[in-house]
């Protein structure tokens, strides 16, 4: 990280951050999906540590739970001293991403198949958020007026 991605307090901004997640977020999905991929929401972002300006951060990304055209990337977020000490774990971060086609619509992508016990506890843990998202869905666009431009 550099000078210009510190806010006041000499830290990177969460911003800075967010946009790298979403980065990483976005080069799981695509290698996964095979085709172009959007961003559909941001479940729960945790900053866990302050990142310095002059940390080398690492974002570990993988799929969590894969539904017919959206995806639910877990990104792990580490930061590094360069002078020394063990990388540490500053954040964490729930994408999901949604595979479109040409004609800009959802569209299906490969399934899962989760392998380890671990996998497959963090496949059902997504398809449970997954379906609090769409639960909530209707909710919260029967208060705000879409425009389609």
């Amino acid at each position: 990280m550099v000078p210009t991605d510190a806010n006041f307090m000499g830290d990177v901004f969460g911003g800075v951050i967010l946009a790298e997640v979403d980065r990483a977020a976005y080069v799981t999905a695509r290698r996964h999906a095979r085709q172009n991929c959007v961003t559909a929401s941001f479940d729960r972002v945790d900053f866990l540590r302050p990142v310095h300006v002059g940390d080398v951060v690492d974002f570990d990304a993988r799929l969590t739970y894969v539904g017919r055209s959206s995806m639910e990337v877990l990104v792990e977020v580490r930061a590094e001293d360069l002078s020394g000490g063990e990388p540490r774990l500053v954040g964490t971060a729930y994408v999901t991403m949604v595979a479109v086609g040409s004609d800009r619509r959802p569209s299906a992508v490969p399934p899962l198949t989760p392998e380890t016990e671990d996998e497959r506890r963090r496949f059902e843990e997504g398809k449970r958020r997954m379906q609090e998202r769409r639960s909530s869905r209707p909710n919260a666009l029967a208060h705000h007026e879409i425009h389609d431009p």
